[in-house]
């Protein structure tokens, strides 16, 4: 049982720079508690039901990148609202299917309380379907970015990836991310606020509008 047992009232979405709620559940390596992780990376990917096509297709391409996400400071956790038995028989089954071993954490929520605090399913949801987004949560607790996919489209692994560090390079440089970014790409520095900068600028526009390699993005 999690701590949302008592919460019948679905909670609104999160939103990037929230605390996420905590909770403690039943999942397929244990009892899980998410606070334990408050000193990690944590990409939390949620799912409808078991033994569905498409949420398959996710498990079997996580459970092999999950060393890449590891690299990175990262643990994966998956949640389903199905049982925790019905888990285990759904990793077997991918195992033998496979031969992908799935040994990151699945949490049980038959309930849909934990769906429901995060904001997944509302009060007048019919099913479970909207229980399909991935939170991308940093140390502390602290949402950074979620991604919702259908239920009938299936979540980009390398995309999940490059997502992960394009936030912790942006945290570590101090800068930020442009579009198309890839791994090894330059990145933007941040606006200056003041007078000084915009007149300093070589160019009308290098003062809101200056890329620079990762390492030197706020030099």
């Amino acid at each position: 049982m999690n701590e949302f047992a008592s919460q019948t009232t679905p909670a609104p979405p999160l939103r990037i720079g929230d605390v996420v709620p905590r909770f403690t559940a039943r999942s397929t390596q244990g009892p899980i508690d998410l606070g334990d992780y408050d000193d990690r990376w944590v990409v939390l990917f949620a799912h409808p039901a078991d033994f569905t096509p498409v949420c398959t297709s996710e498990f079997v391409a996580l459970a092999k990148a999950q060393a890449e996400f590891e690299a990175l400071g990262c643990t994966l956790i998956g949640l389903s609202v199905d049982s925790l038995f019905s888990h285990l028989a759904w990793v077997r089954s991918i195992y033998d299917m496979t031969g992908f071993e799935v040994t990151f954490p699945i949490v049980e929520d038959p309930t849909v309380e934990i769906a429901r605090a995060y904001g997944m399913v509302g009060g007048d949801a019919a099913d479970a379907t909207g229980v399909r987004t991935t939170y991308f949560i940093s140390p502390g607790g602290v949402l950074r970015a979620s991604i919702c996919y259908p239920s009938n489209v299936g979540r980009s692994i390398p995309e999940m990836l490059r997502l992960l560090k394009a936030l912790q390079l942006a945290d570590r440089d101090d800068a930020l991310v442009p579009a198309d970014w890839q791994p090894g790409g330059n990145l933007l520095q941040v606006p200056g606020e003041t007078t000084d900068g915009l007149f300093a600028s070589s160019t009308a526009s290098e003062w809101f509008y200056k890329p620079a390699k990762p390492g030197n993005a706020n030099g």
